[in-house]
């Protein structure tokens, strides 16, 4: 019984590697002969770095970095073992998660330490980057990492414009001649799963500026901001620079900067993974699919990383099994996607916080994995 396990990650609670484990584990006290391969998994938010260099192989490093209030922070990114191929979580340098909720203000924010992130990889050799565009605090347009890759963002009087989307409401030149001269030799496959233009009532201000400490007013006027942001450098790269385009909205409009500044493409993180860690060769010769994550509901079946992997299966025609921390009244919209049965993992009545203690969370899932597998052996084969 050959069996693949790609399952996302418990947020709070379990990697997507300590998961895969848990249910590899009950299978085998069910079926110790099965043979299990554990696909890391993670659709282009957290857990992307870890599926990556878990799957692919290679090491992680850890630097210092401006973080989104400007004071200096650890990030950490991978490089995979082919020495030339760097994977970036945004989040890791300009994450809310970095912000204090009382200081969160994004006319503040800059994405400033992404491009040293950026700018330390291509010192190590790095000319492929994969990218993971997620959870982040800023909503500056990208212009902070472009100023730490040496573009520089000028106003009226010819002085650098200052960090967070503050500094747009006075930009009105760009100049790239201190540009540092590898970025033209890299290539950025950027996860990205929103699909917001940078301005408008679907942009990043309206939509995502709230909840990283915006205002309705100051949303209205970044909003403004952008459109003028958008128009000068329309005017320097015409062939590039289109903010409706689909995601270049994304984590505040770093998207708009990566496709319009460098050699970049947008697309959905699930699929970039599944590309990655050659999930489509494994799946292909497998008995039965594994997947899930922490809470299954109807947001899942909206392309989140179980849906990529049951469509995936589903090309082949092998079942799928998904396993959840819980699952919303909702997420029977799971079944007309592809998975085939899910299974919340809580055996007893127990608090939130108590569900998603490590050690309690893995051996729920451990436990059940055991007895939907035991389940799944006295299926009629024929």
């Amino acid at each position: 019984m050959k069996i693949v396990v790609a399952i996302d990650s418990f947020k709070g609670s379990l990697s997507s590697l300590e998961a895969g484990t848990a249910i590899k584990n009950g299978i085998h006290l069910a079926d110790p002969s099965a043979d299990i391969h554990i696909c890391p998994l993670a659709d282009g938010g957290e857990g992307t770095l870890d599926a990556l260099v878990q799957s692919l192989g290679g090491e992680k490093r850890s630097i210092q970095v401006t973080g989104p209030l400007g004071e200096s922070v650890e990030a950490k990114y991978g490089i995979l073992s082919d020495q030339k191929t760097a994977i970036l979580e945004t989040a890791s340098a300009a994450g809310l998660t970095l912000v204090p909720e009382e200081k969160r203000n994004p006319l503040h924010t800059t994405s400033f330490g992404i491009g040293e992130m950026i700018k330390d990889a291509i010192s190590q050799g790095c000319r492929q980057f994969i990218v993971g565009l997620g959870g982040s605090a800023t909503n500056d347009g990208g212009i902070g990492m472009l100023q730490a890759l040496g573009f520089e963002l000028l106003d009226a009087s010819g002085q650098p414009v200052p960090f967070g989307a503050k500094g747009l409401e006075n930009f009105t030149a760009i100049s790239h001649c201190n540009v540092l001269p590898e970025l033209a030799d890299c290539q950025f496959q950027i996860a990205c799963d929103v699909k917001n233009p940078l301005y408008g009532n679907d942009g990043c201000s309206y939509v995502f500026g709230p909840q990283k400490g915006a205002t309705p007013t100051m949303a209205e006027k970044m909003d403004q901001w952008m459109i003028r942001y958008a128009q000068v450098v329309k005017k320097a790269y015409p062939e590039k620079a289109h903010p409706l385009f689909s995601g270049a909205g994304a984590a505040g409009g770093l998207g708009f900067a990566f496709l319009t500044f460098t050699n970049a493409t947008l697309a959905s993180g699930i699929q970039i993974i599944l590309e990655q860690i050659g999930a489509e060769a494994l799946i292909q010769d497998a008995d039965l699919v594994i997947t899930g994550e922490g809470k299954l509901d109807e947001q899942t079946a909206m392309g989140k990383a179980p849906m990529g992997i049951a469509s995936l299966a589903k090309k082949y025609s092998k079942p799928v099994i998904a396993f959840s921390g819980c699952a919303s009244h909702d997420a029977g919209v799971c079944n007309k996607y592809g998975i085939d049965a899910f299974f919340p993992i809580l055996r007893s009545p127990c608090t939130l916080a108590e569900a998603m203690k490590k050690e309690i969370a893995a051996q729920n899932l451990t436990d059940t994995a055991e007895q939907v597998y035991r389940l799944w052996q006295i299926r009629p084969t024929n």
